[in-house]
């Protein structure tokens, strides 16, 4: 076995939180982070990207985790755009009681074809499972998409934090268990030289503008 292939996969990892505006990937990520909820009267539409680091532990290795929490509003697309390089996973969310959002999904599908490599760890999530009365689209039919596109699934709630934790430990597993996505990099280093904004304070969390709406 060649040293490349004994190399372990890194402890800094990058993963982008995608999806249409208003389907929770803020919510998501600020429960996973502060263990917190903000109500979309209380909280604010990411503006362009937001950034967090987290750690985590998943079957006994420590990771750091480089969320990167983008808008979902078309006018940042080309702002955003630049964020997918380097990523190793990438986590797609829609609102099970939103249609539009599941169906916009192929949409985001065609960014991850265009800026990150094919083998890049995706992970769909159906948020906001707490409105099962309102829901408009069902498990098996967020599975199903899932299976054709080959990626994992999950649902969750931010609000009620139910399988929020279950989400970002998926992805990273998938991660560690694609080598390509990390074999050319150095154990323990991330691969900053494609992580836009590295020259920040990990620890510090980007700007929010206001907006009427949760991103």
């Amino acid at each position: 076995m060649s040293s490349e292939a004994a190399q372990p996969a890194p402890a800094n990892l990058k993963i982008l939180l995608i999806g249409d505006s208003s389907v929770g990937k803020s919510s998501l990520l600020l429960r996973f982070s502060d263990q917190s909820f903000l109500s979309e009267e209380e909280g604010s539409a990411t503006i362009g990207v937001d950034f967090k680091v987290q750690r985590i532990e998943v079957d006994g290795t420590k990771y750091k985790l480089s969320i990167w929490d983008t808008a979902g509003q078309e006018r940042f697309r080309t702002i955003t755009s630049s964020y997918y390089r380097g990523a190793q996973g990438v986590v797609l969310v829609y609102d099970v009681a939103n249609r539009e959002s599941f169906d916009d999904l192929p949409r985001w599908f065609n960014e991850i074809e265009t800026y990150c490599g094919p083998s890049v760890a995706k992970v769909i999530v159906g948020n906001k499972i707490d409105k099962e009365f309102s829901r408009r689209v069902p498990a098996t039919e967020g599975q199903a998409y899932a299976d054709r596109m080959d990626a994992m699934f999950l649902e969750a709630s931010a609000k009620r934090g139910i399988a929020v934790d279950d989400v970002f430990q998926t992805v990273v597993r998938k991660i560690v268990a694609t080598p390509e996505l990390w074999q050319k990099h150095k154990p323990g280093t991330a691969n900053v030289n494609t992580m836009p904004g590295a020259g920040v304070t990990l620890e510090q969390k980007g700007p929010v503008d206001e907006s009427p709406c949760m991103c």
